[in-house]
């Protein structure tokens, strides 16, 4: 018998990941889990599926990106507020016309 839950343990457990977390974020989320019966693994494992099936995630505070980031989009914005040609391709009906604008 106990090598039987053996097999379903070490099929089931496919991979260790590691990550950085901030302690006072892991040690919030481990108390939350184990308030509510679980390991923090099962937890964790929940989110990144949810991530890899709906690919998107959302966050509840407003992120601000750093100075290299922020400029790139300030820039971007700008070329669309000012409808800059040659920065955004034009909307297409056929493949023909869309790679002849490419290589021009």
């Amino acid at each position: 018998m106990t090598a039987f839950y053996r097999s379903i343990y070490f099929g089931y457990m496919k991979t260790v990941i590691s990550v950085k977390v901030d302690k006072s974020v892991r040690d919030r989320a481990r108390k939350v889990a184990r308030k509510l019966g679980l390991p923090l693994s099962t937890v964790v494992n929940y989110q990144l599926k949810q991530f890899a099936d709906d690919r998107k995630i959302e966050f509840r505070e407003t992120l601000t990106p750093n100075a290299k980031t922020g400029k790139l989009l300030d820039e971007a914005l700008r070329d669309i507020r000012e409808n800059r040609k040659g920065k955004f391709s034009p909307a297409f009906d056929n493949a023909e016309d869309a790679i002849k604008w490419l290589n021009a």
